[in-house]
């Protein structure tokens, strides 16, 4: 999960994020309750990561999807991960750190990706678009398409809109979303030029899954 626009909100307003990072963890395990781990692991699988292939999480809050998808493309892969919090950005290349992993955390935002066209296989997003205003959803996802190889593979991973627990944690965080938000996400996606532009089916009552193609 992440919060990279909303991260990059708070840096606005002063420290607030500077007590919001370290505690991030353990909010996005009880905000989840307890599935988020899950989630992770299902978003990797639903990237179809292989050894060796290049990976960008975009958003990648504290890191640990990052890290999960760093394990799957292996040593000879290559992993890399923004979010506009530097904070974040500190935890996630401490816990690469500890576990022993080369991964590229940068700050960066969304919209201005620091990589070039064609970089990477994949890319990841978990949990942070609903935070982008819709002018700033089709820029940043342009950027997300700009650095993929052809054919390459993005996977987003928002929440569930409805009147169920997603919809509850959405009320509760201040995001409430419309029913027909997965429809609307999957339509900017296209509007940006990706294809094959499909809502999977993935059992969470918490996460809507989106996979496309450049």
């Amino acid at each position: 999960m992440t919060t990279h626009t909303h991260d990059h909100v708070l840096e606005t307003e002063g420290d607030t994020i500077t007590w919001w990072a370290p505690l991030y963890d353990v909010c996005t395990w009880l905000v989840s309750f307890g599935s988020v781990a899950g989630i992770r692991k299902s978003t990797v699988k639903a990237a179809r990561l292989k050894a060796g292939e290049a990976v960008l999480d975009v958003g990648c809050g504290t890191g640990d999807l990052t890290l999960r998808a760093a394990r799957r493309v292996g040593a000879e892969g290559r992993t890399a991960g923004i979010d506009a919090s530097p904070n974040m950005v500190k935890i996630a290349r401490r816990k690469a750190a500890k576990k022993g992993r080369d991964v590229d955390f940068r700050v960066a935002s969304i919209e201005d990706l620091p990589f070039a066209d064609g970089e990477f296989d994949a890319a990841l997003s978990s949990f942070m678009i609903h935070h982008l205003p819709d002018d700033l959803k089709l820029r940043g996802l342009a950027e997300v398409r700009r650095v993929l190889k052809p054919g390459g593979r993005f996977v987003a991973v928002d929440l569930k809109p409805g009147k169920g627990i997603a919809g509850f944690i959405s009320h509760l965080i201040g995001h409430s979303l419309p029913d027909d938000y997965a429809e609307q996400l999957r339509s900017i996606i296209s509007e940006v030029g990706f294809e094959d532009v499909e809502i999977l089916e993935v059992k969470s009552p918490l996460a809507l899954f989106i996979r496309a193609r450049r």
